[in-house]
């Protein structure tokens, strides 16, 4: 079974070396109808989008920049790198995910919702076609009534920077 790389926040040592009964907090974003967890440490703030402005060059994934409270933040469909369709209105909000002195606003179609959720609620991505071009999928969360995608700020962040 493949690692999952996830902070521990609570939890007794188990044996092994590991923690039983770990959890940690997580954003849950809903992207394109789907659930999309992010690792809350990595969540600036969530604010409601007024207007986006395009930015000619950008990489495809940006879809142009706000000001949110007089700073300028780069903004991304993450449908685009995720092969949702984009049609339909703008979502309403955006969520900055940061990593460093890197940060992004995701539109998102709702607030978040933040979450506590053990560890063994984090399963492997499946391998094959399902991840094709996306690295910054990591694991699959098991939540009470449906399954979202582990989204790894960093990695998301460098693709964007690629344009891969």
């Amino acid at each position: 079974m493949e690692n999952v790389n996830l902070p521990v926040t609570q939890g007794q040592p188990a044996e092994g070396g590991g923690r039983a009964g770990s959890q940690t907090k997580v954003c849950l974003l809903t992207i394109g109808g789907e659930v999309y967890a992010v690792d809350l440490r990595n969540v600036r703030e969530v604010f409601e989008v007024d207007v986006i402005t395009p930015v000619p060059g950008m990489p495809s994934a940006l879809v142009g920049v706000t000001n949110v409270r007089g700073a300028v933040i780069a903004v991304m469909d993450l449908r685009r790198m995720l092969g949702l369709p984009t049609a339909g209105p703008t979502p309403q909000f955006a969520v900055i995910i940061k990593h460093g002195h890197h940060q992004v606003g995701v539109l998102v179609e709702r607030v978040p919702e933040i979450k506590t959720v053990q560890t063994e609620q984090f399963l492997p991505t499946p391998s094959g076609d399902a991840r094709e071009g996306k690295p910054f999928l990591t694991a699959v969360l098991r939540l009470d009534d449906r399954m979202g995608g582990v989204v790894e700020v960093p990695t998301l962040l460098a693709c964007v920077e690629t344009g891969s």
